[in-house]
């Protein structure tokens, strides 16, 4: 049973009715266009406008959609897992963000899938041990995800800088929420996260094995694993000279 969850709140977009008056019967009849063109080029406008409140179509199905369960044990590296399946006709670039750099990251931090194609990817985090009066509810608040899209036109390898050189075409899949996990009393929610995790692990080895036609390209995972562990341990050596 998870021991805190926030509620997803759903925003529903509509549309507002402007009111337009006719301004043509108080124009003179040589003004340069007729009231069917006005007629036109306003409809024209209010539907750019209308396009522009539309949200952004996603273009991956995530599994979890918007949060990501965690064994909740202070003091200690956890997991959690989400299967990412691009849902469009086109190649799609997917990339994690998190707020908490330092004691979070992902396998793979990203890569290209092709339409129809999916992974599970595994988010590492460390959970820090609760201060006086902290409650669960409190680490769980500090730490979000966010998961990036972006259309890929034509084959390419992925590197992380193409959201940035086509920044305005990348679109905010998911802010996704941290939800902890009580590991003592099994849950659905505990079982499926196991049974992800198992999955995403059997994945990764598979994807060490040298293969002659792969559409899912990753990043180097090894360096970004090794790079937080090394933070990691540096943290945990200040702990242990601050506490003696």
């Amino acid at each position: 049973m998870a021991i805190a969850e926030d509620k997803i709140e759903h925003k529903v977009w509509g549309f507002l009715k402007l009111p337009f008056r006719n301004t043509h019967s108080n124009l003179p009849s040589n003004y340069g266009h007729s009231p069917a063109e006005g007629s036109s080029a306003s409809g024209s406008s209010v539907s750019s406008v209308a396009r522009s409140l539309l949200p952004a179509r996603r273009r991956l199905k995530l599994d979890p959609s918007n949060v990501l369960y965690f064994p909740y044990e202070p003091g200690k590296q956890v997991r959690s897992a989400i299967k990412i399946r691009n849902s469009s006709k086109s190649h799609v670039a997917f990339k994690f963000q998190t707020t908490a750099p330092k004691s979070c990251f992902m396998r793979p931090p990203g890569g290209i899938l092709a339409p129809g194609e999916s992974i599970i990817a595994t988010v590492f985090k460390f959970v820090e041990p609760l201060e006086d009066n902290e409650k669960p509810m409190d680490q769980k608040n500090r730490v979000k995800f966010k998961i990036m899209s972006l259309k890929i036109k034509e084959p390419v390898e992925y590197q992380p800088e193409l959201f940035d050189e086509h920044k305005d075409e990348v679109t905010v899949e998911r802010i996704l929420k941290v939800v902890f996990l009580d590991i003592e009393r099994p849950s659905p929610a505990l079982e499926k996260l196991n049974n992800q995790l198992a999955e995403a692990e059997a994945e990764f080895e598979a994807r060490k094995k040298p293969s002659k036609d792969t559409s899912t390209k990753f990043v180097g995972e090894g360096l970004v694993i090794d790079e937080w562990k090394e933070r990691r341990e540096r943290y945990l050596a200040r702990q242990q000279e601050e506490g003696g």
